[in-house]
């Protein structure tokens, strides 16, 4: 193995007389805080003095507001402050270019549940009867709850500005895909659908607001994924100055896309503070949660593929249709990853792409763990696995006949410099007895596999400044200890953890010396937040960096105490010598003389994408380049119950090339959340909606996740393939195994029940549906045969 930044060919093992934190099992710094109760998130935070907020909502899914009066609500004793969409007039969004939402509706409301008004008042009780006070007339408008639907002729747009109601749309083409399919010696073509799926985070929404009206300043504290982007969008939804503005993220229960952009309601909960001169906490119920939304879309795929028989791919045709909700967020980066990830699992020569993002009269949706690519990533594993069976393959036979060899430019300029996919292969073939199984497992039971890859952070951030992409301070005091100082936002994904493991191993002392202070941006650095698994590779990167430059500090102040030169001196956990000799001084003598002149020191770390990682400089190549990629291959057993269609799934074997584990604990419990996520959506989390826009699961009785019952063994495997850009080598870990589990999950059941079905989620009613459609055939063919 080549050496990596930040990494030596040292093994794991501590190394006489050094300390070691990188590569070794690592319990979360802040974790006795949560298992003990201790930790305080939003709904926690002491505020005795705060006012209730509460929100008016639509009970209309589209509709012209024609009238709002609130003078009743105003007039009510105890409500300190009554808004309305007249009380912000700026559109936001997450994309510059895509701008097209309010906090508040002004003029129509496009969504069942959309804020229309907001109240703050003394108490809760005050507060809902305020609500009550609030008269809203609406014209009501035609509702489409399905893409289709709202791309019909004659479809009342929703946007002006978009008058077919289609956001996005994507065409893009890469090689000579007619010539890939004209040399194929199988071509296959099949449709598939996928549910819209929530987040489902513990955390229900929560937004503490606190103005200062005779300074003129806002303090936030939020359950935000993306302090950074909520700073940026309050000063422009209050046209504030961003200095006169704090926003702080206490403990996160969970995010997992949801929070990666500006929420209506943390808008809201400041607008309300400014009106009412004080602290307003606007607490969302669980129902109210699942509306905020921003989940992973209802998609439709149709996907053509050629393939040689030897395995090898010879071309890629896809088409994508996603029902992004009522407004803009993240959609297009949505359907703009669902065709750049295609690519950089396997070579691809021939690839052509469409996508449309369409506006439809549902809440807003957004990224989700894996952003963009699981449901295409299913439909790929899916053909690849019926096709091989046509052409009398072994699945991991046609994965194989596509391998990378690193360093890899993909046709689709994405630059693949590392790749453990080969070894994840072997892994789960040997661990699930692949072989030896495989085709001869009991009635009602199959083994499913599927590979799956994701990004190490967007290359290009959604709001470009110039600025790094990543920044960590390390401030060294006369005590000895470090404090880290990260915007970087821990949302249960070990991030502050991780970033202490990375500075300390580049100053070679252990962690006890760090204390980590991340998410408030009047004392850290700014950094663009918790998204597509950047924070490990990039901020780690800006770790490392400012890790070494204190050791260079340290070393140098020991080197003017022992009169020697820095290139001297070895540094051993709180030791540091002269090299060849018995000559040293503690960590506290060399933080003494360093601090003898200046005082305390502060340095800066920082980390930003190198331009040829950046992608290609066609419309839309800055969705897909990532600064390193991850891989992940699994397989999975299941048993299928054929009278009654109920699927458990029985075990998995998964292996997750991260390209180092920085802390092996984290990672394996992270690759584990994605399997489970995947489980979920692939057995029974789906999102529904009547005609007339109103939710039906928007609760966690109607809304099923897996519980502890559902839950398989879950086998990991670390594979670490040490990307040369990578901090020690380290990538992403927590979403690449994600979108493997849902093909490798309907394989399994195809070879239990000898039937593949075409849409998730895969619940037992549609399975016994499959069942019971099969049987009916078959008795046909009998009894045509038998005429």
């Amino acid at each position: 193995m080549n050496e990596v930044q930040g990494a030596t060919k040292e093994s794991r093992a501590a190394v006489a007389g050094r300390v070691r934190t990188v590569g070794q099992p690592q319990p979360l710094i802040d974790g006795v805080e949560k298992v003990t109760g201790r930790a305080l998130y939003t709904a926690d935070l002491p505020a005795a003095q705060a006012l209730t907020g509460v929100v008016l909502r639509s009970p209309v899914a589209h509709g012209e507001i024609v009238r709002i009066d609130t003078a009743r609500a105003r007039a009510l004793p105890g409500v300190r402050a009554v808004i309305t969409g007249a009380d912000c007039d700026v559109a936001y969004g997450i994309l510059p270019i895509a701008h097209n939402e309010f906090p508040l509706a002004r003029g129509k409301v496009r969504y069942w549940g959309e804020a229309v008004a907001a109240v703050a008042a003394d108490d809760a009780r005050i507060a809902s009867e305020a609500l009550e006070l609030i008269e809203v007339e609406y014209r009501s408008l035609p509702v489409y709850i399905t893409a289709a639907a709202a791309r019909a002729a004659g479809a009342v747009p929703l946007h002006a500005d978009k008058p077919d109601n289609i956001e996005r749309e994507v065409s893009h083409a890469f090689g000579d895909v007619d010539g890939g399919f004209a040399s194929a010696d199988l071509v296959r073509e099949q449709s598939f659908h996928y549910a819209e799926v929530a987040h489902a985070q513990m955390e229900p929404d929560c937004a503490l607001a606190e103005f200062d009206p005779e300074r003129g300043r806002l303090t936030l504290h939020s359950v935000t994924q993306v302090p950074f982007y909520v700073h940026l969008t309050l000063a422009q939804c209050l046209k504030m100055d961003p200095a006169a503005i704090r926003v702080v993220k206490p403990f996160v229960g969970g995010g997992f896309g949801h929070r990666t952009e500006t929420l209506p309601f943390e808008i809201i909960a400041a607008l309300l503070a400014r009106a009412a001169g004080g602290t307003v906490k606007v607490e969302l119920s669980r129902e109210q949660t699942f509306t905020v939304h921003r989940a992973r879309p209802e998609t439709d795929i149709r996907l053509r593929i050629g393939m040689k028989r030897s395995g090898e791919i010879t071309a890629t045709d896809a088409e994508v249709v996603q029902r992004g909700g009522a407004y803009a967020g993240y959609g297009i980066v949505t359907i703009l990853y669902a065709g750049a990830l295609i690519n950089a699992l396997y070579r691809t020569s021939a690839v052509r792409y469409r996508g449309y993002r369409v506006y439809a009269n549902t809440p807003p949706c957004g990224p989700m763990r894996g952003h963009g690519s699981v449901d295409m990533r299913h439909a790929f594993e899916t053909m690849l696995d019926s096709m091989a069976g046509e052409l009398g393959l072994d699945p991991f036979a046609v994965r194989r006949a596509n391998l990378i060899t690193p360093p890899y430019r993909t046709i689709n300029d994405l630059q693949v410099n590392s790749y453990g996919l080969p070894e994840c292969l072997d892994w789960v073939e040997q661990a699930s007895g692949w072989k030896q199984r495989k085709g001869k497992l009991s009635p009602g039971r199959g083994l499913g596999m599927a590979c799956s890859h994701y990004v190490s952070g967007a290359a290009k951030p959604v709001h470009w400044t110039g600025e790094p992409h990543a920044t960590v301070n390390l401030r060294l005091d006369f005590d000895g200890s470090i404090t880290l100082l990260t915007g970087a936002a821990d949302i249960g994904q070990g991030s502050s953890t991780l970033l202490a493991q990375v500075a300390a191993e580049a100053l070679g002392i252990g962690l006890q010396r760090f204390r980590v202070i991340a998410a408030d941006s009047a004392l850290t650095p700014k950094d663009n937040g918790s998204y597509s698994s950047r924070v490990s590779f990039m901020v780690g990167n800006a770790a490392l960096a400012a890790g070494k430059e204190l050791r260079k500090h340290l070393v140098d102040a020991a080197a003017r105490r022992l009169e020697t030169s820095a290139e001297d001196i070895e540094c051993l956990g709180e030791t540091y010598r002269v090299v060849g000799s018995d000559r040293a001084i503690s960590y506290r003598e060399a933080v003494r003389a360093a601090l003898a002149e200046t005082g305390p020191i502060t340095v800066k770390g920082t980390y930003s994408v190198p331009e040829e990682l950046q992608g290609g400089k066609f419309r839309g190549a800055g969705v897909g380049p990532s600064p390193g990629f991850s891989y992940a291959a699994q397989v999975v057993e299941v048993s299928v119950d054929q009278e009654t269609g109920e699927v458990n799934v029985e075990n998995v074997w998964v292996a997750h090339d991260c390209g180092f584990a920085i802390n092996p604990l984290s990672v394996e419990g992270q690759v584990q959340g994605a399997v489970w996520m995947g489980m979920g959506q692939a057995t029974g989390e789906e999102t529904q909606f009547h005609d007339n826009g109103l939710p039906v699961r928007a609760n966690f009785l109607d809304y099923r996740v897996p519980t502890i019952v559902e839950s398989p063994p879950i086998h990991v495997k670390i594979v670490e393939s040490r990307d040369p850009n990578g901090p020690f080598g380290a990538k992403e870990a927590s979403e690449a195994s994600l979108a493997g589990f849902l093909p490798a999950f309907t394989s399994a059941v195809a070879e239990a029940t000898g039937i593949r079905v075409s849409t998730l989620p895969l619940t037992s009613d549609r399975v016994l549906d499959a069942i019971h459609a099969r049987r009916r055939s078959e008795r046909l063919k009998r009894a045509r045969a038998g005429s």
